[in-house]
């Protein structure tokens, strides 16, 4: 690891990236991609030592409350987390400041800081998102090896569910041969069976009160929204 000062915080659309890079050696991460220009090797995690000061100094210049991200870029519970806490503390002046929060990961670790997504929703909103990306625990261990398995992100989400914390679940199907045969090396990828597993898992989520319009999700996460007047999105109503 290594520190650095960064000169801001938060991006337009209010996201930020506490560190850059991650070591959890999922092997289709896009963001080691040279577009990223990260200028270190992706596993020498770059912490950002004056975020924190830079985020209170942002929030407390804001004119009106929204929505705060992180995980889009690099996983924010990293093992180093647990030593730096840049994440807890983000999470604390949300809640200070009355904004609302939502994180993307997939580690066990986020439910460290319960206490603190559970405070945050009594005044706002707080969503977790959580990737599946395989129901095979073997599989899963060797394209996400320094993370959460599927099952225990799956009691994480179960957790997160009984304690009144909205979720979202997103889905990685198939395998890295498969894709590249079919698609070399394009961004976006359909299955050749895409319209009927599609159809498929629209009818299911409907029939169990499940929402599965991406724009209505990406509404609902950017949305800023007051005390518990958040829906909550939950993959469980189809497996509980």
């Amino acid at each position: 690891m290594h520190f650095k000062k960064a000169k801001g915080i938060l991006s337009s659309s209010n996201g930020m990236n506490l560190y850059r890079g991650c070591t959890h050696g999922c092997i289709y991460c896009d963001s080691r991609s040279k577009c990223y220009h990260m200028d270190h090797d992706f596993e020498d995690i770059e912490i950002k030592e004056n975020a924190i000061e830079l985020l209170e100094s942002a929030l407390r210049r804001k004119r009106s409350k929204c929505m705060l991200g992180t995980g889009s870029m690099t996983d924010p519970y990293i093992p180093l987390e647990d030593e730096i806490g840049n994440v807890r503390k983000a999470l604390s002046l949300a809640y200070q400041y009355g904004f609302g929060f939502t994180l993307i990961t997939k580690s066990a670790r986020v439910l460290r800081d319960l206490d603190l997504l559970k405070a945050i929703i009594d005044k706002t909103k707080c969503v977790v998102q959580m990737t599946l990306t395989t129901c095979d625990e073997d599989l899963c261990r060797k394209i996400e090896p320094n993370v959460s398995t599927t099952q225990e992100r799956a009691a994480v989400l179960r957790t997160l569910r009984d304690a009144g914390i909205p979720t979202v679940v997103w889905l990685f199907p198939h395998m890295k041969e498969k894709y590249i045969r079919t698609y070399g090396t394009q961004y976006q990828l359909n299955s050749p069976n895409n319209d009927m597993l599609m159809k498929l898992f629209h009818q299911i989520c409907e029939d169990n009160g499940i929402v599965h319009d991406n724009a209505q999700i990406f509404e609902y996460l950017h949305k800023f929204e007051e005390k518990n007047k958040a829906v909550q999105l939950s993959l469980f109503d189809i497996i509980s």
